[in-house]
């Protein structure tokens, strides 16, 4: 008798300590079909399930269009002509730059498609259990970044929206210090576009498909319309393509190596994380990751165009290269003015919602989730991201002229390089395409490396490729330090190429010489089997436990 009250008593302790942990910060605990037994995990990191491997080729270009209509797409081209170069250059820079940074997209999205796990899985091959958390991070800062920035170019775009109605909204007295960077008024857009977009964000992307539609084609129709009414203001484009050279020499051929690389950096993050997005392609349909290698540098292009076609534009009808749409259409006035800046405004607030659901914010919290299973799930990672990246990020500091943005977009293309080379080079060199996918799950593993959980191969080749590139970088950030680095400049002028080439020289040469047998298999193990006559349910979500959130028909294509 005594027995059973004993066990009656600790069972209800239990019960109430399991509903103080879920009504507090701890969530409940998920049963993963590969992670370690007892661990807390997060089901959504598992081997894509067959069911929700839907996506094909048109997917892929969907996915692609939805991502790429951004006003970053327009501005960095732009920005090219705004630091001393022509149309002629600024198209060499998009479209070599974007095909570089499209093969390792394609080489890393190989991961995704064959193997079907996330790239916070996909990384544990390479660089070991620990050390894969430092990639995960890393590119999670980037996404971080992109979000603040995105986030205030649509603040700076609901502005138009406001004063194409009420012209007064611009007369709104500032009660900031010059040392904010911001002014009132420009804090109250803020403010405004980030309540707007915050109900989207939390809301499982495949309930928006519908949306995705709209935005391409708002944002393409009004980017039509901005080049049409900028060129017939500017009479013509015999002056648009009729630039003259503002620098020349050696200093052009360098400004258009780091223009270039300016370019590569815009499609750096997902040329790293591309596995998370692949890993929901039919296995009849692996040969997609391929077409990307084509038709992301045309969007790009597309996209570019209209930005420089405007820009230049604005040099004959306003005498100065304005590279932010946004800005472009504040100087258009009367009735037709304000009406054409007020539907353009509105289709950049699309497009920038859009964009952060698509690229930024779902992968950030994906990588908090992965990161912290125990405390965060895809709704936290979502808040946290979105309150960080908007506000304690201050993202009015980082964008105040065309050549800080140049910076801002090498500065994070230096950490993901060597990252993308890793992956890649690890997947088609060193393990030639050979996987034991369920070890990825093990902490005690075969790609756990050491006791320590790292490759050191991997790190090694990560400082190789990075550090030469640091006092490139801080002498960018404070121009004061631009004599003493000497040819250091150089090297970060080049920087993906630098950092994504030395990366695979090292890790590879490193592999083969110092090789971890435990890790070298003759075949590649799926991690399939799990779902061997076991029903997985489709509509299961993102770990969250709630219903509707994860993938299972073909209106779900932009659920990552």
């Amino acid at each position: 008798m005594a027995d059973q009250i004993r066990r009656r008593f600790n069972s209800a302790k239990e019960n109430l300590k399991k509903k103080k942990d879920v009504a507090g910060w701890v969530l409940p605990r998920q049963q993963s079909s590969l992670a370690d037994e007892g661990t807390w995990t997060n089901i959504d990191m598992d081997v894509t399930p067959p069911e929700r491997r839907i996506w094909g080729a048109w997917t892929m270009l969907g996915f692609w269009l939805s991502d790429a209509l951004n006003a970053q797409g327009w501005q960095a081209p732009a920005a090219i002509l705004a630091v001393g170069l022509t149309w002629r250059e600024a198209i060499i820079c998009i479209i070599f730059g974007n095909i570089t940074t499209t093969i390792p997209l394609a080489l890393n999205g190989a991961v995704g498609a064959d193997l079907h796990i996330p790239f916070s899985v996909a990384m544990r091959s390479s660089c070991g259990w620990y050390f894969a958390r430092f990639a995960v991070v890393v590119r999670m800062i980037t996404a971080l970044f992109w979000h603040a920035i995105q986030t205030y170019t649509g603040s700076t775009a609901i502005t138009q929206c406001i004063r194409a109605i009420w012209p007064s909204y611009l007369n709104i007295p500032n009660h900031l210090p010059p040392s904010a960077g911001i002014t009132s008024q420009e804090l109250l857009s803020h403010f405004l576009f980030w309540s707007i977009q915050v109900p989207f964000l939390l809301t499982p992307p495949h309930k928006l498909k519908w949306f995705f539609v709209f935005k391409s084609v708002v944002v393409l129709t009004s980017s039509v319309a901005v080049v049409i009414t900028m060129t017939r203001k500017a009479g013509g484009t015999g002056e648009i393509w009729a630039q003259e050279y503002r620098v020349f020499g050696e200093t052009r051929r360098w400004l258009i190596l780091s223009s270039l690389s300016s370019c590569t950096a815009s499609w750096a993050t997902m040329a790293t994380n591309i596995p998370d997005f692949t890993r929901y392609l039919a296995d009849r349909n692996r040969k997609a990751i391929y077409w990307q290698v084509m038709f992301l540098p045309a969007i790009a292009l597309l996209i570019g165009m209209f930005g420089i076609i405007s820009t230049s534009a604005a040099s004959v009808v306003y005498g100065e290269y304005i590279w932010d749409p946004v800005t472009l259409v504040a100087q258009w006035d009367g009735p037709s003015g304000r009406a054409g800046a007020f539907f353009v405004g509105f289709s950049w607030c699309v497009a920038q919602i859009g964009t952060n659901l698509s690229a930024n914010v779902i992968s950030c919290a994906n990588d908090l989730t992965s990161l912290f299973p125990k405390y965060i799930n895809i709704r936290r990672g979502i808040i946290l991201t979105t309150v960080t990246a908007g506000w304690i990020m201050v993202p009015w500091k980082i964008i105040y002229s065309a050549s800080s943005l140049l910076s801002f977009m090498s500065g994070l293309g230096i950490f993901l390089a060597p990252i993308a080379a890793i992956l890649s080079s690890d997947y088609w060199l060193v393990k030639r395409r050979r996987i034991d996918v369920p070890a990825l799950y093990k902490s005690r593993g075969r790609y756990r490396y050491n006791k320590y959980g790292s490759n050191w191969r991997a790190m090694l080749a990560f400082l190789v490729s990075v550090v030469p590139n640091i006092p490139g970088m801080a002498a960018t950030v404070n121009t004061d330090l631009a004599g003493s680095i000497g040819g250091a400049q150089k090297i970060y002028d080049m920087f993906y190429f630098w950092g994504f080439t030395s990366a695979v020289v090292v890790y590879v040469g490193l592999s083969w010489v110092f090789p971890e047998e435990e890790t070298l298999v003759p075949v590649t193990v799926s991690g399939d089997e799990v779902y061997a006559g076991r029903e997985v349910d489709g509509d299961e979500g993102y770990g969250d436990g709630e219903k509707g959130v994860g993938v299972s028909s073909m209106e779900k294509k932009d659920e990552v």
